[in-house]
């Protein structure tokens, strides 16, 4: 038990590799020695914290078959997949998943453009986080010009119509934009840049994004104009400190859905079945995986 548990505490850690590099070379360049914002002790302390309260969430979703979605949204290097791996993290992958959808296909490009979406949507006793979602369109698309601005105004006129619908289902609509600085997105796209482990994450399309900084800002702003809207509003989260925001968002999640502590009964394994005619045959040598550690 006691290895299972440093175990768990590992990946975690993993998860947290390439954060404390940036801290230290950030503390590096600026010639900062003040260490992080965020005592690393305090941070995990929190963060499992938050994450037993998740569980406990999942639990209450599941026992009241409700249907919850979360939508990230955000420039590129902000923050979105990080926060979603520690809410992901110790959840039941057919309770919560996560729906990443690539560009569309030819054919998805003829149909309504909420459709694709909507097969994403949870059934009773689920929930979705959509990182990055229906709102391409007003980021993106509208950007880098794979639409029109017709297609942006009938998007801005539907949008509200449609997660109004949503809710009037019964499903529990969240939407979350994570604010990074000018000068934080240069510093972290410096860092994939140099970090063969994360050069993966720029893609062509990021690159020619950080030259469109302004552009991207006025859709923002005119995309939060047209869809804040009381049924589903948006909230917006600082993420310049990546630690800050995750243990705001998590907490902000919690919040927003009113739980309580589903009683479990006690588990109990049962004895052991020995059959006396059961002999276990010898396995191959060559079918074992080298045990190179």
């Amino acid at each position: 038990m006691k290895a299972e548990a440093i175990d768990s505490l590992d990946e975690e850690l993993e998860l947290e590799i390439d954060d404390h590099r940036l801290d230290a070379l950030t503390n590096e360049f600026t010639g900062d020695t003040s260490g992080e914002s965020v005592d690393r002790r305090v941070y995990f302390k929190e963060l499992f914290r938050l994450q037993g309260e998740l569980v406990k969430l999942q639990s209450w979703v599941q026992h009241e078959k409700l249907k919850v979605v979360v939508i990230f949204e955000g420039r590129d290097s902000a923050g979105k997949g990080g926060v979603i791996k520690r809410i992901t993290q110790r959840l039941n992958p057919r309770v919560c998943r996560v729906a990443a959808l690539p560009a569309p296909s030819e054919r998805e490009r003829t149909q309504w453009y909420f459709q694709r979406y909507v097969s994403h949507l949870p059934a009773g006793g689920e929930i979705v986080l959509f990182d990055r979602s229906w709102y391409n369109r007003a980021g993106v698309e509208r950007v880098m010009g794979f639409c029109s601005e017709a297609d942006v105004e009938e998007f801005f006129r539907s949008v509200p119509e449609f997660e109004r619908m949503l809710v009037r289902s019964g499903i529990i609509l969240i939407k979350y934009w994570f604010s990074i600085t000018d000068e934080e997105q240069h510093l972290r796209f410096t860092m994939r840049i140099q970090d063969p482990l994360k050069q993966w994450k720029l893609s062509p399309m990021d690159v020619q994004a950080r030259a469109r900084w302004e552009q991207y800002t006025k859709a923002k702003e005119s995309m939060l104009d047209h869809t804040h809207i009381p049924e589903a509003p948006w909230h917006v989260v600082e993420a310049v400190d990546k630690k800050k925001a995750r243990l705001n968002c998590i907490s902000h999640l919690l919040e927003r859905i009113p739980y309580n502590e589903v009683p479990h009964p006690p588990v109990i394994l049962p004895e052991r079945v020995h059959n006396p005619d059961y002999h276990r045959g010898p396995v191959p040598p060559e079918m074992y995986v080298p045990a190179k550690y």
